[in-house]
């Protein structure tokens, strides 16, 4: 088994792998991100918007896990959405340092009592594995 998993890994074959790493990890990082946008109290409607593609995210992951058509097609087109969501997430991330008081001043505290600069980017991590899964081969 971890001889035919390195073989598909060598003759770039890892579409459900990754597609499976999708679907596990969006609902993890849902969670993060409701945590902490619950203590920023969704001050700002762009903190749903992660919240509301990971489950479509999640469900795209599982059925590019069983069919390469899916691969191909939902898994990165919600993927996309996923990875442009990380982006605004930065953008919205560092206005919301730049409005704290004292601003990019402050940054030191700021940047550790504000939002997380970098957190974003995760978004854009998971988005990126679903993108990855439809340039991919299928296992064997």
């Amino acid at each position: 088994m971890i001889q035919r998993l390195l073989s598909n890994i060598r003759e770039g074959r890892v579409q459900r792998l990754l597609a499976f790493s999708t679907a596990a990890s969006a609902p993890a990082l849902g969670l993060e991100i409701y945590l902490e946008h619950y203590k920023g109290s969704f001050g700002d409607k762009w903190m749903w918007t992660p919240l509301l593609l990971t489950p479509p995210l999640t469900a795209a992951g599982v059925a590019g896990i069983a069919s390469e058509r899916a691969s191909r097609t939902i898994l990165p087109a919600v993927s996309a959405l996923y990875f442009l969501d990380g982006l605004v997430g930065v953008v919205t991330h560092i206005q919301g340092i730049r409005k704290r008081p004292g601003g990019f001043k402050e940054t030191h505290y700021n940047l550790v009592m504000g939002p997380p600069l970098l957190a974003p980017g995760s978004l854009c991590l998971v988005g990126a594995l679903g993108l990855a899964a439809a340039i991919v081969k299928r296992e064997r």
